[in-house]
């Protein structure tokens, strides 16, 4: 409940402003966090394994940018938050209405590390055509979208949610099954989320988090089911600790349920 009215003062523009753009997102060298993020997701789905009819994404927010390699391998992508004005936001980018966040530099990005050679317009075009369901979402029920996904989800991808809508880390624990529960067995799940954070900041919202350790998130995900095949981290640098929440790191991993 205490959650709950925390994200009622959650501010989309504020979270974006806060993550993606400069420092955060500087493109400039692939030291800095968003292009961490954009590479383990690229690297991943370039090896061909992960793909299928249905990608579902779990607490999408307001962002985008974890979608763009996976476009390329799903017939659909269902983006899902719990915040309406997450999902308004997101509506906005899909339809592609003036004033909707400037994805640009990050789909430039991909493109660029994916090298194919391919116009960045094609890229944000064909996420946009694939991205054909945006759903509400609440991780803390065994049915979170209040139904079984049928079919089940080739994949799941989930980016700094769980995490932060989780009272303590047997919530994210059980968090996890529950979405876990949208997959087909034998598919993927990847996830980035925050090492040693206690709280993030989204305008006059003051969000907590469940602060985890590389250990926790194996514990986790063994605990709902999943078979670790990859954990990646990245240390925060000190010029991207700019207050707006006390994360010690990122955390990549790929699972099979």
């Amino acid at each position: 409940a205490a959650l709950r009215e925390g994200y009622e003062h959650f501010d989309p523009r504020a979270y974006l402003r806060n993550n993606y753009l400069p420092p955060r997102a500087d493109f400039s060298s692939e030291e800095f966090v968003v292009p961490w993020k954009l590479r383990c997701l690229a690297e991943t789905f370039a090896s061909g394994e992960i793909r299928g009819r249905t990608l579902i994404d779990v607490g999408s927010g307001p962002t985008i940018y974890q979608l763009l390699s996976a476009c390329d391998h799903f017939e659909e992508i269902v983006a899902t938050d719990y915040l309406a004005v997450n999902r308004e936001e997101l509506g906005r980018w899909a339809r592609g209405e003036p004033g909707a966040f400037d994805w640009s530099p990050f789909i430039q990005h991909v493109c660029k590390i994916e090298g194919r050679g391919e116009p960045w317009q094609d890229k944000e075009r064909r996420l946009r055509q694939r991205l054909r369901r945006i759903l509400p979402i609440d991780v803390h029920r065994p049915e979170p979208l209040g139904a079984p996904l049928r079919p089940p989800a080739d994949a799941l991808l989930s980016a700094f949610c769980l995490e932060a809508v989780s009272p303590d880390r047997a919530a994210f624990v059980r968090a996890l099954a529950h979405v876990g529960n949208l997959l087909r067995p034998g598919g993927h799940a990847l996830l980035l989320g925050a090492l040693g954070e206690s709280f993030y900041l989204a305008g006059a919202a003051r969000l907590p988090v469940v602060p985890l350790r590389e250990p926790d998130v194996r514990e986790a995900l063994a605990a709902a089911g999943f078979a670790l095949r990859e954990l990646r981290s990245y240390a925060m640098p000190p010029a991207l600790r700019t207050g707006v929440d006390d994360v010690d790191g990122v955390f990549f991993a790929h699972a099979q349920k």
